[in-house]
């Protein structure tokens, strides 16, 4: 085995590694912030997945967030006390007493128009269901249609760009379905196997942990796949790839609707670990900020991008909670992508890929010398 494959093997088990040793070295509510940057890790990944591997740039990996997140938020909303208390045979949002019209019947089937679709969420099964199969038939669709007609660049970006604010738009404009600018809130626990997820618990922590650990590992074999392979061709030259006879729209639309169902399974993920389910994940911003997350790690490293996230992350929240620098903490932030980006370009990954490739040509001449010396003393 390579020395390159053996050190990209021990990265990875050290970093999985001290995902669950964390939990020895912090408190509750140092645990659930953790939680929180470990699903950003997850968006990391799924933003290597497609700029790194695929070369698309997609502005609009919130909407499959979003998606992955109101889905689940629906059903834990439907178990929470307050929607058990409304005096309905079926639990009822409290905001959708607020929004009825007068004389509207106490019920999830008809208390206003659209409050049917709500029925399905009574069970938490469906919410989890729909958080991941939602944004993969949206991002089939969406795929296949895009990459069928051949459109690439920055075109991509900005219909995917365009369809996030699109959907931001009909969530806050259907206030009384979903609670327009307030999102979802006071949510109940999810509830697996008779356990109960409490944001602050280590069961939910070992959950982030695990699922980041599983993703990471799944994303890395795929990457090592002759899928991937082609994928990175087509990258760098479609017209090339095409003439070769791939079919260049499936192998795009394939790691396209991947990326989607991380990002879908991370958003049900924050919502376990936040309690809310808000517009705001729809916002360009977010989307623009999963770019730099990746940009800074490596967007050509899974592990990279997936360490970047949680870096860029934990930076953020330290800066920002210091009085010192509470003004300025979002120029800090940009002062350090725009650093990495002038002197690290391929990221915290491209640099540790450097180091090794300096590390093995440093070897091989050593053991060019000490195979010469041998072969003398044997003469």
């Amino acid at each position: 085995m390579a020395l390159e494959r053996k050190i990209q093997l021990a990265a990875y088990g050290l970093f999985i590694a001290a995902l669950f040793l964390a939990p020895a070295f912090g408190d509750e509510f140092w645990l659930n912030r953790i939680a929180k940057y470990l699903v950003y890790g997850m968006l990391g990944i799924a933003i290597a997945l497609t700029w790194g591997y695929a070369g698309i740039l997609n502005l609009g990996q919130g909407l499959f967030f979003g998606m992955g997140a109101y889905m689940l938020a629906m059903s834990l909303k439907l178990s929470s006390p307050t929607s058990l208390a409304q005096g309905s045979d079926t639990p009822v949002p409290d905001f959708m007493l607020w929004n009825a019209e007068p004389g509207a019947p106490t019920d999830l089937c008809c208390i206003n128009k659209g409050s049917f679709l709500w029925l399905p969420f009574q069970h938490q099964w469906f919410g989890l269901a729909m958080g991941i199969v939602l944004p993969v038939v949206i991002a089939g669709v969406l795929g296949a249609i895009i990459f069928r007609k051949r459109i690439s660049g920055v075109f991509v970006s900005i219909i995917t760009l365009a369809l996030v604010l699109l959907v931001r738009l009909v969530l806050v404009d259907a206030q009384p379905i979903t609670n327009g600018f307030n999102g979802l809130t006071d949510l109940g626990w999810l509830t697996i196997g008779g356990i109960e997820f409490d944001p602050y618990s280590r069961a939910t922590y070992y959950l982030c942990a695990a699922s980041l650990s599983l993703t990471l590992i799944a994303a890395r074999l795929l990457a090592d796949t002759r899928a991937s392979l082609i994928l990175q061709a087509i990258r760098d030259d479609q017209l090339r790839a095409r003439y070769l006879g791939f079919d260049v729209p499936v192998y795009q639309t394939f790691f396209f609707v991947v990326s989607a169902a991380i990002a879908g399974y991370a958003g049900m993920l924050y919502v376990v670990v936040t309690e809310f389910a808000s517009p705001t994940f729809m916002d360009l911003s977010f989307s623009v900020t999963m770019v730099v997350w990746a940009a800074v790690g490596g967007r050509s490293s899974l592990l990279g991008a997936c360490i970047g996230a949680i870096l860029i992350n934990m930076i953020e929240a330290q800066v920002s909670e210091t009085e010192a620098l509470v003004e300025a903490w979002k120029a800090i932030i940009g002062l350090i992508f725009v650093l990495v980006v002038l002197f690290m370009p391929r990221g915290l990954g491209g640099l540790a890929h450097s180091l090794v490739a300096r590390f093995q040509r440093d070897e091989q001449p050593s053991v060019s010398a000490t195979a010469g010396a041998a072969r003398s003393e044997t003469a």
